[in-house]
């Protein structure tokens, strides 16, 4: 008899799921996004507000009462308004003691206020207990349910009960809480939205100038000094031409520096003796943007790749080839094949294709959905031995294509060097680097570093 009253017990729905009231202190846009969004994951919402007449916008399957009548049925209790609102909580501060106070508010500028806005939050209500979550979630998110771009919610407070109770909010949302640690953290997750590509601005900054300064410098020798020189107008090279010669170069000079801060951090590490002391700050920034330095260097590539395949139709380059068959024409005289021409010209398209194929594959296995399924060992497969292969196989491409010039004397206009010579530089330079660094007299002490190992433990920290 008990063990059926057992069963049936189980078998009844339990009490325990249900969710607790969640109050919302705001009607605006992000307000009544948030609470529909809660109210469709099963929160009974109840929304405290000056003005207790039901309004359209309001979801309608949620309470509208006087703040202090809605801050005293739930003990979660949703700061939706600006900082400059909160004065109208302080007379509340008896019905908010000991309740769990989620700001989600935002500024206008970075660090606007000497404290974020959570702990003056803390400071005004100091029997409450105040989490920072939410901020980084837009209305317009919440509303049309695409949340990929901003599915992770950052959470940061000094109670950890009440920061749990917030992140199981976040979770029965179908978002992913990142804990920040304490109310310290507010600062920075404040900060967070404000910033814009906080981790692309070298890289495209970096990216702009290559840019700037090779096309100047294919305009000055492939138009400026044509035109001086030779009296030939080849203005039109600046539609198609030297784009197509600055972007494969820019891409090269790219992936290089991907690899580069990797080179430096070894010869540091090999220096030192120990791997327990930090890298100096530019290197450390530098290594933090090496994923949008190699997206940049595959857009590049990619247009390099676009512009080589409009170059059949264009009208240069047609011209160019019916003169060339006119005068063998005229000449009663067929070129014969140069195999040692085919030769190259097949290596050196075969190596750009090959190497555009790794370039692409390093793109794809940066993405999130795609590193989020790999191991550590998988990922470091791809992007540092595949990596250094597409660099080798890309550096190849350009060797072969442009080596030729480096010992024609008519390459030098105005004694500067063509420029397919200055793009190798820096990616012959990491690659000579890291074929000393792989020798096994230097190796392995670099790999008893970074396992560990100190040559001066004494000194070294």
């Amino acid at each position: 008899m008990n063990k059926n009253c057992s069963n049936i017990m189980a078998l009844a729905p339990s009490t325990s799921n249900k969710r607790e009231t969640v109050c919302i202190f705001g009607t605006g846009d992000f307000g009544r996004a948030l609470g529909h969004k809660m109210i469709q994951s099963g929160y009974p919402v109840v929304y405290g507000s000056r003005s207790t007449q039901i309004s359209s916008l309001i979801p309608k399957d949620a309470e509208l009462l006087s703040h202090a009548e809605a801050a005293q049925k739930a003990a979660i209790i949703i700061i939706a308004i600006q900082r400059h609102h909160y004065n109208f909580l302080i007379p509340l501060a008896e019905i908010l003691h000991g309740k769990v106070l989620v700001d989600i508010s935002n500024n206008l500028k970075l660090n606007q206020y000497p404290e974020s806005n959570a702990e003056y939050l803390a400071q005004l209500l100091p029997g409450s207990r105040v989490v920072k979550a939410f901020n980084t979630v837009s209305a317009w998110a919440l509303q049309s349910g695409t949340l990929d771009a901003s599915r992770q919610v950052f959470v940061c407070g000094d109670d950890v009960e009440a920061k749990q109770m917030v992140m199981n909010i976040v979770r029965a949302l179908g978002l992913t809480p990142l804990d920040k640690g304490s109310l310290l953290a507010a600062q920075e997750i404040e900060n967070y939205p404000l910033q814009l590509f906080p981790m692309w601005k070298f890289p495209i900054f970096l990216s702009l100038g290559l840019t700037a300064f090779f096309f100047f410098y294919c305009l000055a020798l492939d138009v400026i000094y044509t035109y001086i020189y030779e009296k030939k107008n080849f203005s039109f090279f600046i539609a198609i031409t030297i784009p197509n010669r600055v972007c494969p170069v820019v891409a090269l000079i790219l992936l290089a520096l991907v690899y580069l801060p990797g080179i430096f951090a070894a010869i540091i590490q090999l220096y030192r003796g120990t791997k327990y002391r930090r890298f100096p700050d530019w290197l450390d920034k530098w290594m933090l943007c090496r994923k949008q330095l190699g997206l940049i260097a595959l857009a590049f590539a990619s247009l390099h790749v676009v512009f080589t395949l409009v170059t059949p139709m264009r009208a240069f380059v047609s011209w160019r080839t019916s003169k060339g068959i006119i005068s063998q024409a005229l000449n009663n005289k067929t070129e014969p094949l140069n195999n040692t021409n085919a030769w190259i010209s097949d290596c050196y398209l075969a190596l750009g294709i090959l190497g555009f194929f790794l370039f692409v594959l390093l793109g794809i296995t940066s993405l999130p959905s795609v590193s989020n399924n790999v191991n550590w060992r998988e990922f470091r497969f791809v992007q540092s031995k595949l990596g250094y292969l597409a660099l080798i196989l890309c550096t190849a491409h350009t060797l072969v294509y442009g080596g030729k010039w480096f010992l024609s004397p008519s390459a030098y206009k105005w004694y500067l060097p063509n420029i397919y010579m200055l793009s190798l530089v820096i990616p012959c330079a990491v690659l000579v680097v890291k074929f000393v660094l792989i020798f096994p007299c230097v190796d392995k002490p670099l790999t008893q570093i970074r396992q560990g190992w100190e040559r001066n433990p004494k000194h070294s920290k």
